[in-house]
């Protein structure tokens, strides 16, 4: 699925849906240049799942666990990780593997590590499009 956005309330409700959408045990990877709309997508999933709590990119603490919603979303951003041992530390199997979404900024830099299905969403600009245009590639893997 290609999903075009013009501003970012559009980004959300791409996102909302998507979170409507998710089953638990989904992972959801996130790829996409520093400030493309990864946090805007992420905070619609979230209110897909019915998570009301602001929700913020976990730069420095890798995985930021939300479990108010229809059920636990599990937000890492790998961006800052050296190598996936660390990613072992955090125990990422219980989150990729248990009862909740799980959503990863970055997956691209952990793709060892990732279940073989999962969904890929791509956001990219293209400014002469506008500087709120984004194109969203939602694909399946596996």
């Amino acid at each position: 699925m290609i999903q075009e956005t013009y501003s970012p309330e559009e980004t959300f409700c791409l996102g909302e849906a998507l979170g409507k959408a998710a089953k638990p045990g989904e992972v959801y990877t996130l790829i996409g240049d520093l400030g493309v709309g990864k946090t805007v997508l992420t905070q619609g999933i979230a209110r897909g799942l019915a998570i009301t709590e602001p929700i913020s990119s976990p730069t420095f603490t890798i995985v930021q666990v939300y479990e108010e919603g229809r059920m636990p979303f599990y937000h890492f951003d790998v961006y800052r990780i050296g190598d996936v041992e660390e990613m072992e530390e955090i125990g990422y199997e219980d989150y990729f593997y248990g009862e909740g979404l799980s959503l990863v900024e970055w997956g691209n830099l952990i793709e060892e590590i990732l279940p073989g299905r999962r969904k890929e969403i791509l956001i990219e600009k293209d400014l002469e499009k506008g500087f709120d245009y984004r194109k969203i590639t939602v694909r399946e893997v596996g």
